[in-house]
């Protein structure tokens, strides 16, 4: 018998006063993403009392749509962005330790490619990616004989000589749950479904309308500082907020990946150099499928209608076939997905060299606003404004942030995140591989490939999601592909899933691996759920 489901609970007890309805917030976060979590979480740990709002569902946007790689980003040496690598691959080494579960080491064969960049450029490149930063988890680069090596046989002939070099994956969508999840857990108040309608600085405060999508109801929220982490809808939200002081230019950027089946046998992926001097990289993504990606192209449309082109389709299949032994086409496709990011315009004339470092721009200084106030004029309240930012670096841009804050925040606490564990990375002895051994012990009467799957993408936790089931039985309705109920229940209880796209395509990738039927069967026991939900906590103000 499988328990009811229990209470959504989004502010824990022992936090619930930082929060208290009529309490003046700390921070406001508005946007949902891997920016905006990030930063609440480290305010909330700080001890600051925080909320964050998000207009549809964590991570729905570009957090959800990126390339899954935590890296430095070799391709960025070329263009002399060496801070914005070095702090990637710093972070790429805090992220192995406080989300083991959730960021994995993966191999990428670099194959060296006649009339395009020479050998010793690349090597050379990976030299100073091993070098760059401290280095303590990966293996170095080092060189392969394509034509003997096991990871030539994906290759077309003519490929002799190539390199191999180590960065990591996970899985985007749930290190944004997992941010949030941190953030409630110290006290942070997070509501997704909830708009930000307006906001105008008051008294030296920001008031702000909150509109709940689910409700409709609006009410108001009052901080001392406002974050803008809206992504590509950062111009939006800028032109909501009064007086709009955004004065930075910005570029939406699309970038678009196929999801297609996995083609060669291991674990590690491929960077492939292409004639237009850009690299695809092709990784495996879910289970026996592949991703493909990416593109960059300059955006100017709604961020929410992004969609893969067929003409991005063709490029990043021809770019594929022209190396490897495969003959990839639309039809191949099983699933595609495109992102839009927002990036501090650098007028480059090439949207592939735009730099992806974040830029932080905050309106007036602390100073400025004690003088207007000595002289009787309105102060206005700092709001900060987020741009660009890779995936890799968030927990850095969010504590750049807070620094800047400090001086409207002094009660604040220091930096902490560099050592706490995320949500289920808090793995006993360290050792990944041994943690999910114990969990697999204790999984037993589940098939091996699901409680693994578990494991992947709960860490610790999938031990407490399974803590009353004995037998497989109870485990409650078995929806297809490892997908059970006790799961889909805690992530309606617990990680803010409402919808069948929350749950398959955000929290999980089950969307690729659930027939029509199955979905539809799972859409339906959803529709019959909702009502046994308890209604959303109560809105502050």
């Amino acid at each position: 018998m499988v328990p009811p489901l229990p209470p959504i609970r989004e502010t824990p007890p022992a936090a619930s006063d930082r929060a208290a309805p009529g309490a003046v917030l700390d921070l406001l976060v508005v946007g949902g993403g891997i920016n905006g979590t990030g930063i609440a979480r480290d305010a909330a740990g700080r001890g600051l009392r925080v909320m964050l709002c998000e207009k549809d569902d964590l991570a729905q946007g570009t957090s959800s749509r990126s390339s899954r790689l935590i890296h430095g980003g070799l391709r960025y040496l070329e263009y002399g962005q060496w801070r914005l690598v070095r702090e990637a691959l710093h972070e790429r080494e805090v992220l192995l330790r406080i989300a083991p579960h959730l960021v994995r080491p993966m191999g990428f064969v670099l194959p060296h490619v006649a009339g395009m960049r020479p050998a010793w450029m690349l090597r050379l490149g990976l030299f100073v990616y091993d070098h760059l930063a401290r280095r303590t988890r990966l293996p170095a680069s080092r060189t392969i004989w394509l034509d003997a090596a096991p990871e030539g046989r994906a290759l077309q002939a003519g490929h002799r000589r190539g390199f191999v070099y180590a960065d990591c994956r996970t899985d985007d969508a749930r290190l944004v749950v997992l941010n949030a999840m941190g953030a409630r857990e110290r006290g942070a108040h997070i509501r997704t479904r909830c708009e930000l309608v307006g906001a105008r600085g008051q008294d030296g405060l920001w008031v702000a309308q909150l509109r709940d999508a689910l409700t409709g109801q609006t009410t108001e929220v009052t901080a001392r500082v406002l974050v803008n982490a809206a992504g590509p809808w950062v111009q939006t939200l800028a032109a909501r907020v009064a007086p709009a002081r955004h004065g930075l230019g910005v570029r939406l950027i699309k970038g678009s990946h196929l999801v297609v089946p996995k083609f060669w046998s291991g674990d590690h992926a491929y960077l492939l150099q292409h004639s237009d001097k850009r690299v695809i990289f092709v990784t495996p993504y879910e289970g026996d499928t592949a991703m493909i990606g990416t593109t960059d192209i300059v955006f100017a449309g709604a961020p929410e209608c992004a969609q893969v082109s067929a003409e991005e389709t063709q490029y990043l299949c021809a770019a594929v076939n022209s190396q490897m032994r495969c003959t990839l086409g639309a039809a191949d496709v099983l699933h595609a997905y495109a992102g839009v990011r927002s990036l501090a315009d650098d007028a480059s004339d090439d949207p592939a060299a735009i730099s992806r470092d974040y830029v932080l721009e905050l309106s007036g200084t602390a100073a400025a606003s004690a003088a207007a106030s000595a002289d009787g004029a309105q102060v206005q309240p700092p709001l900060l404004t987020v741009l660009g930012g890779k995936i890799t670096t968030f927990r850095r841009l969010s504590e750049h942030a807070l620094e800047q804050l400090r001086p409207w925040l002094p009660h604040m606490g220091g930096a902490w995140t560099a050592q706490a564990p995320m949500p289920g990375g808090d793995i006993a002895g360290g050792s990944i591989e041994a943690a999910q051994a114990v969990f697999l012990g204790k999984a037993g009467f589940l098939p091996a490939e699901h409680a693994r799957g578990l494991f992947d993408r709960h860490g610790s936790g999938a031990a407490r999601i399974i803590a009353d089931a004995g037998h497989i039985d109870a485990m409650g309705r078995h929806f297809g592909a490892g997908l059970y109920e006790v799961e889909v229940r805690h992530l309606l209880a617990h990680e803010w899933a409402i919808s069948l796209d929350d749950i398959l395509w955000r929290r999980t990738k089950f969307g690729l691996h659930l027939a029509p039927e199955q979905r539809d069967a799972l859409e339906q026991w959803l529709a019959g759920t909702q009502a046994a939900r308890v209604p959303r906590a109560p809105p502050l103000g």
